[in-house]
């Protein structure tokens, strides 16, 4: 099912959390999976609605999908939002679901150096900004993933990172510090889709608001 046969809706999510809680949601509109997506190896999935099909991506990839219009919409965190930037997408609804807290964090009871600090992360950019907006320059490390190491091994002095329960900070005895923003998935959609698709996307838009409420 390529992009020359399909003339419907793509809808692009990620696999987790946020799939787990906007399928509910999608199944109200009439859209649900043809296979178990967990299940599968699959990346393109038909749904039970004949004019939408579902992309199965990386979080971080979502926004950049929809952007480019190789997704016509999708459901990203507002985390993964910040952190791309860009302007080119219309951010329609907050789903209000897989919600958490962008945060620094560091070990437990520590002083932190008199010195330029580093801060291991994934959101290079947030943090940069985040810093900078109480006048700190601070060197960012990039990781991928386990940030919960890298203060513990002297990588990193504080992490930036989303914190659901706190449990995996204890857990590794850190604790988290300042909040940089709440977090909750968000509805965006490709603009040129926006108006060319409007008539196919409003009845799904209207069934999330009722959701949502």
């Amino acid at each position: 099912m390529t992009n020359e046969t399909f003339n419907g809706l793509t809808l692009a999510l990620s696999k987790g959390r946020i799939l787990k809680q906007t399928m509910p949601m999608l199944a109200k509109a009439g859209i649900e999976m043809l296979e178990d997506v967990e299940q599968s190896r699959k990346l393109i999935f038909s749904t039970t609605h004949p004019d939408v099909r579902v992309l199965i991506l990386r979080a971080s990839d979502v926004p950049t999908y929809v952007e480019h219009g190789a997704a016509d919409f999708g459901v990203a965190g507002k985390d993964v939002l910040l952190e791309y930037g860009s302007e080119n997408l219309y951010e329609l609804l907050d789903l209000k679901i897989a919600q958490c807290r962008l945060m620094t964090a560091g070990v437990a009871g520590s002083v932190l150096p008199n010195r330029r600090l580093r801060i291991a992360t994934k959101y290079a950019n947030v943090a940069r900004e985040f810093f900078a907006s109480r006048g700190e320059q601070v060197d960012i490390i990039k990781l991928y993933g386990s940030m919960e190491l890298a203060p513990l091994v002297g990588l990193g002095d504080l992490i930036v990172d989303v914190v659901d329960t706190g449990n995996t900070l204890r857990a590794n005895g850190l604790e988290p510090l300042d909040e940089i923003c709440q977090v909750s998935s968000r509805l965006i959609v490709n603009p040129v889709s926006y108006k060319r698709k409007f008539a196919l996307l409003e009845t799904i838009l209207t069934s999330f608001k009722q959701s949502i409420k």
